[in-house]
């Protein structure tokens, strides 16, 4: 059963509307200027369509795999009006969505699973990572559970000061060791003090360094396997954050962080500053993980558990 598993409320859907404002604003001028003059659906239409999806960050094979659903409903309906393109985008995405977002959140029943959830948390360096880390921290705590934080991000000092000023913020331990010390050192010693305080969720933040592949996959696979001499099937999720408004750039994270390990959750942070939200519908089905966050400001309270209904309803609104 999911963390978060209630109806989405009326304060975190106008968060949502006003953070998506710049992506839909954007969108829809673009959209409005493909078909104006045009009664119907045609190939200068889906051409423009298409120019349109790509430069709003759905990526290219997300964008014609949309186009190519509307172009077998256009010749099975033989006529459709420009007026029905709105809706008809919107059906298209949202199916897209639901064929990999099938849960929100994280699934925390431990029926199966022993505790604690451990959550090995990547990216690159500037993308939100430690303060999403932080967030989710908050959001845990005051669903009731017991969190400890591992900073195994050990090749910035900067990394473990900022953790450990959300570890003092949110009020719950936290693991370190010294700049340049082992990461797997520190993620065991978190999992090993996580055991013995019997908590809920384990949060570890990673280095996030591409400049060199090799070496990431070796580290978040020696990671890995230290953790699991302390919790067997450790981690139970890697969640990769990504700065929405980067647009393409996100996308090739995404592509190097899903080789270099095996990635089971999003986070898209950053989306209230851009008009890139696009990148959360691209990467989710070009990738085929799904998002479980999405920043869409700087509270604690605007890192949302993906709602793909709503977020398809603000975007079309």
């Amino acid at each position: 059963m999911s963390l978060f598993n209630k109806i989405f409320s009326k304060k975190e859907k106008e968060s949502l509307d006003k953070g998506l404002e710049k992506t839909k604003n954007s969108f829809f001028s673009k959209l409005s200027k493909a078909v104006v003059g045009k009664s119907k659906v045609d190939d200068d239409v889906l051409d423009n369509l298409e120019e349109v999806l790509i430069a709003s960050d759905l990526g290219v094979e997300t964008t014609l795999k949309i186009i190519d659903r509307i172009e077998q409903r256009v010749a099975k309906d033989k006529y459709v009006g420009t007026d029905e393109l709105n809706k008809i985008l919107k059906e298209e995405i949202t199916k897209l969505l639901a064929a990999t977002n099938l849960d929100d959140s994280f699934d925390f029943s431990t029926s199966n699973k022993e505790k604690p959830y451990v959550i090995m948390v990547v990216g690159v360096n500037g993308v939100g990572k430690t303060t999403t880390i932080g967030k989710l921290a908050k959001q845990f705590k005051d669903a009731g559970k017991s969190v400890v934080l591992g900073a195994a991000d050990t090749f910035r000092a900067a990394a473990i000061d900022q953790l450990q000023i959300w570890a003092d913020r949110v009020d719950i331990p936290i693991v370190r060791q010294e700049m340049g010390s082992d990461p797997a050192s520190v993620s065991y010693d978190t999992l090993k003090s996580a055991v013995s305080k019997n908590a809920d969720v384990v949060l570890i933040d990673t280095a996030g360094r591409l400049h060199n592949k090799v070496n990431l996959m070796h580290e978040l696979t020696k990671i890995k396997r230290v953790m699991q001499k302390v919790v067997p099937d450790a981690p139970h999720e890697v969640l990769l954050v990504l700065d929405g408004s980067t647009g393409q750039n996100a996308f090739e994270q995404a592509k190097q962080f899903a080789k270099a390990t095996e990635v089971t959750a999003l986070a898209i942070t950053k989306l209230d500053g851009t008009a890139k939200g696009g990148v959360v519908i691209g990467i989710s089905d070009q990738f085929q993980i799904p998002v479980k966050y999405i920043g869409v400001g700087e509270g604690i309270e605007d890192l949302q558990v993906f709602n793909k209904i709503a977020f398809v309803d603000s975007f079309f609104e």
